[in-house]
């Protein structure tokens, strides 16, 4: 008996489960990318324009090689019409397009500078601004569009004038994202005129009702006051409507107001 014990105790942590090799795999990384922004904070201004440049050009080309490798038979296709060759003008559709679908390096370099450009602007701005806003990531977005072009030879004839379009068109795109990610990601405003009301239909159950409270106008200072009827009104069924006036009647706020009043 006493070796059996031995053996099934020495089999205990064996058969312990082991962590997913993902989770330590993302636990790891994410260690890594905090230890890798603590140290970035600490350097100079310069130093951390140069790394964040690097790095974002680093991703950028890794994106561009994927997509060059994917569009590398659609850039063979591309062939330029002979009658169009000597016009410049109707050379700059295919020019655009070749830029668009080029070869896995060509995509690498052209992605490399639009990524590390936008990320040293955003970089930069926020040092001098101390904040990231709507105008930040516009600048950014303009300067890598800009650049994007000039490399990539989108621009057609007119280069320059091009690459203030593209930066243009760049920006707007980048602002109108910038406003609607603001706009999502913001947690609803609270409605203090309701915040007794909703505290009070939660703790009920009832929070499904509080859209009754707000299109009666049924704010906090009307509790003390409510009836039956009033509840009725804006189409409380008569259950939650007895739960409702019962806790108002065992409140000691309400009841304090109701004694004030009568």
């Amino acid at each position: 008996m006493g070796r059996i014990e031995e053996k099934q105790g020495a089999t205990v942590p064996g058969l312990m489960p082991q962590q997913n090799p993902l989770e330590q795999l993302q636990s790891k990384f994410k260690e890594m990318e905090n230890g890798f922004r603590a140290w970035l904070a600490k350097q100079s201004f310069p130093v951390e324009a140069a790394v964040v440049t690097t790095t974002g050009a680093a991703q950028g080309a890794a994106i561009g090689a994927l997509m060059g490798s994917l569009t590398n038979d659609v850039s063979s296709s591309l062939l330029t019409p002979p009658q169009a060759s000597m016009n410049p003008q109707a050379m700059a559709p295919f020019k655009q397009a070749q830029a668009l679908s080029g070869s896995p390096l060509v995509q690498a370099r052209n992605f490399a500078v639009m990524t590390g450009v936008n990320a040293g602007i955003s970089c930069v701005m926020k040092r001098l601004r101390g904040k990231e806003d709507v105008q930040s990531s516009m600048a950014a977005a303009f300067g890598s569009g800009a650049m994007f072009s000039l490399v990539s030879g989108m621009g057609g004839p007119n280069q320059a004038a091009n690459a203030v379009t593209s930066g243009l068109f760049f920006a707007l795109v980048q602002g109108g994202l910038f406003q609607l990610g603001q706009k999502f990601s913001q947690p609803p405003v609270e409605d203090v005129n309701y915040s007794r009301t909703k505290s009070m239909l939660n703790s009920l159950g009832l929070q499904n009702y509080e859209k009754n409270f707000k299109k009666g106008l049924l704010t906090d200072i009307t509790l003390p006051l409510l009836t039956d009827s009033a509840l009725r009104d804006v189409k409380i069924p008569p259950g939650p409507r007895l739960l409702i006036l019962d806790h108002i009647q065992r409140d000691p706020t309400s009841r304090e107001k109701q004694g004030r009043r009568g």
